[in-house]
């Protein structure tokens, strides 16, 4: 008895709206009118047939870069040249940005850069790619061209490099971490061994890379759907500390994950390199913000975190709680709430930690009843004065809980205007 060992045949995409969309259909259209082929390629074929919303489309295109812009433009269409040594032009059609690449095989290879020459061989297009699942391509008819077998990797939710991983990993480091981040959001089971062995026998070239390229790929990886499982094996291979300057606490992250799906939450990826820096949270979280070139809001929230907060835990008396929801907003609060639940070996569902965190859902922050101009009709003149009362004002209406009651208000209001003037 035989077997099929045939690589099964990937579905017809015809009528998929990224692929019907006016823009899609424009640049297709002129490309193939202008006598050349065109295909969308990469994750718009992946997670279209994963069922996955697809966010953009990228076009692969025997045309030369000089060729598309000259295309593009007798369309009417809008034409960029924003990455010419590589054969890209964003091509602008009904409002939609498209990158459009020549087919091209890289015949010299530095780490993350790339000597290239544009080729019309399809074939040769997708060997010089990374993963077989970003090697499929679909023309305008809706067919699937599935040259390597990523439909079949798609199917088997494997994410496998193309030909010898070592050599892909060679060309651009940074694909280490996109093995990895590819293998958190499609995979299913442990990574693939031999690009899990290339990546740890050639993490020594995750040095080479800039800070933001690191930045990138590591957050989008932490907020992956298994980024638990992934990170796991990435802190017994050694990279997350090569990363992020700590062995990794994956018990802690994997506590913050599982507290944010119980919540209906998304993965926060900042929250999640606080929890992988447990259990030194002060100095590492300080050194993130500079190892990874973090934003400024995202280093504002790591540094937060890096300071203990009594208000967070359930324990404690909820006025405390309100009273740093004053001072620093909701954000910064539930941000709290969370890491601390998972440092704290609460259950995931914990009712306690639960009821903290939607603290925010049941009081709302007040407004400060008193301002600079309610001082001016008593007699403050302007000046430093008016911010001493307002100051004072303010630390007292928070150590009362926030009162309501006018008189009150009034009284000590009158009470500190008097001290002020003595």
């Amino acid at each position: 008895m035989s077997s099929d060992t045939r690589d099964p045949v990937p579905p017809s995409l015809a009528g998929a709206p990224w692929l019907s969309s006016a823009g899609t259909r424009a640049v297709l259209g002129a490309l193939e009118q202008g006598g050349y082929g065109a295909r969308v390629v990469g994750g718009a074929i992946r997670n279209a047939l994963l069922g996955k919303p697809v966010k953009d489309v990228d076009i692969a295109t025997t045309a030369l870069p000089d060729d598309v812009i000259r295309i593009a433009e007798a369309a009417g269409l809008g034409a960029v040249p924003t990455g010419l040594a590589h054969g890209t032009v964003t091509v602008i059609a009904h409002h939609q940005p498209i990158e459009v690449t020549t087919l091209r095989r890289d015949i010299e290879t530095f780490g993350r850069k790339a000597r290239v020459t544009f080729t019309t061989d399809w074939a040769e297009d997708a060997q010089r790619r990374d993963f077989t699942i970003n090697a499929l391509y679909c023309d305008a008819s809706g067919t699937v061209h599935d040259p390597l077998g990523g439909y079949k990797d798609l199917l088997a939710r494997r994410v496998r490099f193309i030909g010898n991983a070592e050599d892909r990993i060679r060309e651009d480091y940074l694909r280490i971490l996109r093995f990895f981040r590819f293998t958190a959001e499609y995979a299913s089971g442990r990574p693939d061994a031999d690009g899990l062995a290339a990546s740890i026998a050639l993490a020594s070239g995750l040095d080479q890379l800039s800070a933001e390229r690191i930045r990138a790929e590591l957050l989008r990886l932490l907020a992956a759907p298994h980024a638990v499982e992934t990170v796991a094996v990435m802190a017994d291979a050694g990279l997350v500390q090569k990363l992020v300057g700590a062995e990794g606490d994956v018990p802690t992250f994997a506590k913050l994950c599982a507290i944010e799906a119980g919540l209906s939450r998304d993965n926060d990826p900042v929250l999640g390199l606080a929890a992988l820096a447990h259990p030194r949270p002060g100095r590492v979280l300080a050194d993130l913000a500079a190892r990874l070139r973090l934003s400024n809001a995202e280093a504002d929230r790591l540094s937060r975190l890096a300071l203990p907060e009594p208000a967070f835990h359930p324990d404690t008396a909820e006025r405390e709680a309100r009273a740093y929801l004053y001072r620093f907003g909701v954000e910064a609060f539930r941000d709290g709430v969370l890491l601390a639940w998972a440092r704290s070996g609460a259950a995931a569902d914990d009712s306690g930690w639960r009821g903290r965190f939607v603290l925010p859902n049941r009081w709302r922050v007040p407004t400060l009843p008193v301002r600079g101009a309610d001082l001016l009709k008593v007699g403050i003149s302007e000046g430093p004065a008016i911010g001493r009362v307002v100051r004072a004002f303010e630390d007292w209406w928070i150590s009362e809980d926030f009162p309501k009651d006018e008189l009150l208000l009034a009284r000590t209001l009158s009470d500190l205007v008097k001290a002020n003037r003595t």
